[in-house]
């Protein structure tokens, strides 16, 4: 069957972005990567950064369904920020030396962002990586971008890559591999395939049997790609830095006829090793599609054993097997070493991309020590934890509210009446009224027009020495006195002579006749339910000489509950551990829990009143005149 011609080359600029015609990348060039593919953008920037790039390769992400944004990813040791843009046409506005798109749309939508480009003249190389582009649609795009005089690569694309200057997406796989296959440097061989997986394989092949890759491209393997293993052949031809030329194809089609025709006409001059692929298709008795669509042979001229039959008597090197492939690289590769044509290209050793902590981690490699340490609970198992309990068992052994705050307060279960205590202060500070200071500011932020959280914290600002803070002071002042061993009486002159008040002493409305029971509550349940209370008996002496001097100057409910803690926090664990707990503020917690049940009761209540009696602040006012 005669061979197809050539197909005739693209209209291109002799320089384009101050590149040669023959030239689609260099050490310079930037691209556009089409839709938010962060994991392929850093495989190109950590390709930059062992290639010794100046600028990383990727200019700016374009993410038509975001906004403009930027973000963050790592070139080498730095991390750099990368603009996203939501459209093609603000990024080229704002990037004029961007000259390629890399295209990650879906096949639906790939030829709309291939059109967007075709309509910035800059745009000079388009990689379409979707698999199944319609083929009517990729026949359109092909005509239009040789009439642009564009390039474009795929469908059905890993891409490319030219060695030590730009790599296009995932190709060649991770940055190990990169390195292993010498494509952080340029070296003498010019490879296209139609398959991006044998691509690969095929670079890491070159590397072992020549000085390496100069560029590699992988057309894709759909039934009309948009440029042909011809077209990037014929660029290796004029390219004065590419000694030999390295190609596969594979069964379907007749472009591999393209490429007899060249060599019968001597348009390519340069040595060609060349197989194509799907020779096993003769095994088979019925007619067999490889993984690309374009990989099925039509007749007996689309067979792999008839191209490689052509390509041989044209000239080019054609192997036995793909298994000799490896062979006739090497063969031809020392041929141009010895007769001067090739110079070897230098070993360059590559700079070492630092491993990402997260995988080092997961890997092992590396150790950190944690920026919290939690000993109270642990969401990780299958169960949350209390401590050492199961949160199902904190409910099938019902240890209440008291429990759960003994555990996650005190990392212990405290005993039954201790639990109990927990929850009776919490119960009796729940609230004081509308007119404490909390309450006040939460009723006032909450007519505000503020939400829960703004009117409850307003509230909880006002917790201090004059308000709730008390009990942490009281637990403390009295429990140095009594360690101290001071008498009721001396304790009483000390905190005179200072001119310091005895916090949790003194009422403005309760006082020895007319007695707090919150105070009452407390303090019995102490007595008859606690193994001992000695700072409770201190305070309740030092509370009969301050009511002999003023009546009101009574042990008050923050005192109460903050000398009672004490007294219960050290029957329960050492007194050096309890004292601890004081001093951190433990005891003004249960203030908190409380006052925020009262305040909770009190936005609500407000926002019951005003919904019905809300008037325009102007209905009520009256204007006069003189």
């Amino acid at each position: 069957m005669p061979a197809k011609k050539a197909a005739p080359s693209k209209k291109t600029n002799k320089k384009a972005n101050g590149k040669p015609d023959y030239e689609l990348f260099d050490n310079k060039t930037q691209a556009f990567i089409y839709n938010m593919q962060v994991n392929a953008v850093q495989r190109m920037l950590d390709f930059d950064f062992v290639s010794r790039r100046e600028t990383p390769s990727v200019a700016a992400i374009i993410n038509p369904t975001g906004r403009d944004t930027l973000q963050k990813f790592f070139f080498g040791p730095k991390e750099i920020l990368v603009p996203v843009f939501k459209s093609m046409e603000h990024a080229a506005k704002k990037h004029k030396n961007v000259d390629v798109l890399i295209s990650f749309a879906s096949f639906r939508s790939a030829p709309q962002s291939v059109e967007e480009a075709f309509a910035l003249k800059q745009i000079k190389t388009i990689i379409i990586i979707a698999e199944g582009v319609p083929e009517r649609r990729m026949k359109e795009l092909n005509a239009k971008a040789k009439e642009l005089g564009r390039v474009l690569i795929g469908p059905a694309t890993v891409g490319g890559i030219q060695a030590g200057a730009f790599k296009i997406a995932n190709t060649a796989g991770p940055i190990d591999n990169i390195v292993e296959s010498k494509l952080h440097r340029p070296g003498s061989v010019g490879f296209v395939s139609k398959s991006g997986g044998l691509s690969n394989e095929a670079y890491n092949m070159i590397a072992r049997n020549t000085d390496g890759l100069y560029e590699g491209i992988a057309i894709g393997g759909d039934m009309y790609p948009g440029s042909t293993l011809m077209d990037h052949l014929m660029r290796y031809e004029k390219n004065p830095k590419v000694k030999m030329l390295v190609c596969l194809g594979e069964v379907g089609g007749l472009d591999e006829y393209n490429i007899v025709d060249a060599l019968k006409k001597k348009t390519i001059k340069k040595p060609l090793v060349m197989w194509v692929t799907g020779t096993c298709a003769k095994a088979f008795t019925t007619d067999v599609q490889f993984g690309h669509a374009g990989a099925k042979a039509g007749g007996d001229a689309e067979t792999a054993d008839a191209k490689n039959k052509a390509l041989k008597k044209a000239g080019a090197i054609v192997p036995n097997s793909f298994d000799d492939y490896a062979e006739k690289i090497n063969t031809t590769y020392k041929k141009l070493v010895k007769a001067g044509k090739i110079k070897p290209a230098p070993e360059v050793e590559a700079p070492t991309v630092p491993m990402d902590y997260a995988k080092a981690l997961k890997e092992g490699l590396v150790r950190k020590p944690a920026n919290f340490i939690s000993t109270i609970s642990d969401d990780r198992a299958e169960e949350l934890m209390y401590g050492d309990m199961p949160i199902s068992e904190v409910f099938k052994k019902d240890i209440g509210i008291g429990g759960v705050l003994s555990i996650l307060w005190f990392k212990r279960q405290f005993p039954k009446y201790a639990s109990k205590f927990i929850e009776m202060t919490i119960m009796v500070t729940a609230d004081h009224g509308p007119a404490v200071s909390g309450a006040h500011n939460t009723i006032v932020t909450t007519r505000a027009g503020k939400d829960l959280i703004s009117s409850i914290v307003s509230g909880m600002l006002t917790i201090g020495p004059r308000f709730g803070g008390a009990i942490d002071g009281a637990a403390q002042m009295f429990s140095s006195a009594y360690d101290r061993g001071l008498t009721p009486q001396e304790f009483i002159n000390e905190m005179k002579k200072k001119g310091v008040n005895i916090q949790g002493i003194g009422h403005r409305v309760k006082s020895i006749h007319n007695p707090d029971m919150r105070v009452t509550i407390i303090s019995q349940y102490a007595k008859k339910n606690f193994k001992k209370t000695p700072i409770l008996d201190f305070a309740l002496e030092v509370e009969k000489i301050t009511t002999s001097k003023r009546d009101n100057l009574i042990l008050n409910v923050d005192g109460c509950i903050g000398i009672c803690f004490a007294d219960m926090l050290r029957n329960e664990m050492p007194k050096k551990e309890a004292d601890e707990y004081i001093h951190m503020g433990a005891l003004n917690g249960l203030f908190i829990l409380g006052r925020t049940m009262g305040m909770m009761g009190h936005y609500l209540d407000q926002k019951r009143l005003m919904q019905p009696l809300y008037r325009h602040p102007w209905d009520d006012i009256v204007y006069l005149k003189e």
